[in-house]
This record gives C-alpha cells, sequence and structure tokens, in this order.
C-alpha cells in the first residue's frame, strides 16, 4: 500500500504557475507509477501525466503537454507536477495516485487548482 498527500494548489491567473508535490509513504519500487489526474466540476477524472518511480517513463495528456512537467525526487518520495502557462480550463481537484501495471490503486485527497481569467 502506498499512502498519498498533495499539496501546492491554490488560486492564480491565467498564464501564471504553480506547483504541485504529492508525497508518497509506503512501498516504493521501481515499476510502480505515480501519476496526476483532475476533475473539474461536472466532468469525469482525467489523467493528466504520469511517472514511473525509476523516473525513467513519463507520459502526459495532449492537453497538458509542454506547459506541464512531472518528475520525482525519490530520495524525498515526493512527485512534483511544475504547470506553468496556466489556463482557465486547467481549474480543477487534482488528485495524485499510485499503481502498478495498468491499476491504479492509491488515491491522495486532491487539492484544488482554480484559474481565474
Amino acid at each position: 500500500q502506498v499512502q498519498l498527500v498533495e499539496s501546492g494548489g491554490g488560486l492564480v491567473q491565467v498564464g501564471a504557475s504553480l506547483r504541485l508535490s504529492c508525497e508518497a509513504s509506503g512501498i516504493l519500487i521501481a515499476w510502480r507509477k505515480v501519476g496526476w489526474f483532475r476533475q473539474a466540476p461536472g466532468k469525469e477524472r482525467e489523467f493528466v501525466a504520469r511517472i514511473n518511480w525509476s523516473g525513467n517513463n513519463i507520459v502526459y495528456a495532449d492537453s497538458v503537454k509542454g506547459r506541464f512537467t512531472i518528475s520525482r525526487d525519490s530520495a524525498k518520495k515526493t512527485v512534483n507536477l511544475q504547470m506553468n502557462s496556466l489556463k482557465p480550463d486547467d481549474t480543477a481537484a487534482y488528485y495524485c495516485s499510485s499503481g502498478v501495471g495498468t491499476a491504479w490503486d492509491s488515491w491522495g485527497q486532491g487539492t484544488q487548482v482554480t484559474i481565474s481569467s
């Protein structure tokens, strides 16, 4: 089991940047993945980005490519999501998740990101 705690959300203006962090505890193996999802009001939860714990496999949703960067600090057991050039459509609750293979088996409580225009 992996426990996840997100931080770093907030209210910013269009074009600004935010950095989300996900602190993980528990058993972290090289092939375990950690990712970010988001859910806007009235919409389904959507995938944003993921990284495997060894750091050599990264995937982004098309909507955030070139603007968001996911990274991990294995010593601190954190996965960060650097979000640049934020848009109103990025407004959502952001969730950190972890899993193995195609499954996502652990979730954080979420952190709110709001972009004002």
